[in-house]
């Protein structure tokens, strides 16, 4: 019995990748909102913009990528060129002078994050049973987290060695980036074809989307709010540095919040395969509420930095759950559909949430772009604990 509780090595292959990719990306993202304010000159809507734009970008590549896993019955390939694409973007971000550059850059390595994104989820439901999917998009999620931290941890430790290099630190991001793609060309094995028999139809055809049925669209409608309340954290990096936090620290912003997440993604998951993965999330919704409540009135770094960690914990609580939520309400057939519908709805919704809080930030300030997150976070707990009782049809 132990043995059947054992993860496949592709689950953990995978894994490997995301951290190794996560590094690459997070030693970017982590000094990119610094980068573009101080060195390039935006404003913090146009932060809100880009970050915005660039993950309705890959939310609305997976759409269509996960309808062609399916279709294909090949979500390797898929997810290969996905991280192909992402890794070569690396170096525009380096090169950049001036906004439109960053734009173009995070455009296309969220291309790249939309193609990869949907069939490697579905990926991961082909290759465990039910009842171990909780702990494999648990420890897929937390693998990913690891490099999430180490990026920013990498970045804080050249930035420093190199005097505030901004464009070198961006150079030495595209290493681990090829070495996510050759992990995954070589170490990933995928099941034999799921693929879907009959003639190809356009995508999200209406028979399809019935198919997946109420309680799919239950954790969809869900997911939605939890994103709206849960805008980019680009602005967790500003909050901490409008109260002192120094340029060559900023990553820790990223560090804190990762390190926390990374550690309870995994238990959170196997946990879920074992308790009602509803009480979970809730769980999880009721904890970005007391972050937002704690980064809207923080007056100092400390407090600030309490903010992070819960934002981390509700992460980890939250964001592997409804990816196997995803995985049990859709069937097999339409897996990578549903992800992908999953994430252009959520995408959408990240995209309000980030022009929201640029915006909110800009004209009344930070307080209030908590404050607002924190209102939506409470009205979606409800959603939350009614989602066990909706029947999948």
């Amino acid at each position: 019995m132990g043995n059947d509780r054992r993860l496949p090595r592709s689950i953990w292959a995978l894994g490997l990748v995301s951290l190794l990719m996560d590094i690459s990306s997070e030693m970017i993202h982590s000094l990119l909102p610094v980068f573009l304010i101080g060195v390039l000159g935006a404003s913090a809507a146009s932060v809100g913009l880009i970050e915005g734009i660039g993950e309705a970008t890959a939310s609305i590549s997976k759409l269509f990528s996960g309808w062609l896993s399916d279709r294909l019955g090949r979500r390797k390939a898929l997810t290969l060129i996905g991280y192909g694409l992402g890794a070569l973007s690396k170096p525009l971000f380096a090169l950049a002078p001036a906004v439109g550059w960053v734009l173009a850059a995070r455009f296309s390595d969220r291309i790249g994050k939309g193609i990869r994104g949907a069939p490697r989820d579905a990926l991961i439901g082909d290759l465990v049973r039910p009842e171990l999917r909780g702990a494999a998009y648990g420890l897929r999620q937390s693998l990913d987290t690891v490099g999430a931290f180490a990026g920013p941890l990498l970045a804080m430790a050249l930035m420093a060695l190199f005097n505030d290099d901004f464009r070198l630190v961006f150079w030495f991001a595209v290493i681990p980036g090829v070495a996510a793609v050759a992990v995954l060309a070589l170490a990933v094995h995928e099941p034999p074809s799921g693929r879907v028999d009959g003639a190809a139809r356009p995508p999200l055809h209406w028979s399809e989307i019935r198919q997946v049925g109420t309680r799919f669209w239950g954790v969809v409608g869900v997911g939605a709010v939890l994103t709206l309340a849960r805008f980019s954290e680009a602005f967790l990096i500003l909050r901490a540095q409008g109260v002192g936090l120094p340029l060559a620290l900023v990553p820790a912003v990223l560090v804190v919040m990762n390190i926390v997440y990374a550690g309870t993604a995994y238990p959170m998951g196997r946990l879920s395969d074992r308790i009602d993965r509803r009480t979970l999330l809730a769980a999880g919704f009721v904890v970005l509420l007391l972050a937002d409540l704690v980064l809207a009135v923080a007056p100092d770094l400390w407090l600030v930095m309490l903010g992070v960690a819960l934002w981390g914990l509700h992460m980890g609580m939250t964001q592997g759950l409804l990816a196997a939520f995803i995985a049990d309400a859709a069937p097999a057939a339409l897996r990578g559909t549903a992800f992908g519908i999953f994430h252009l709805v959520t995408g959408i919704a990240l995209l309000l949430a980030s022009l929201g809080a640029g915006i909110l930030w800009e004209l009344v300030g930070p307080p209030a772009t908590f404050l607002v997150g924190a209102a939506i976070t409470a009205l979606g707990l409800t959603g939350a604990v009614g989602l066990g009782r909706v029947r999948n049809s």
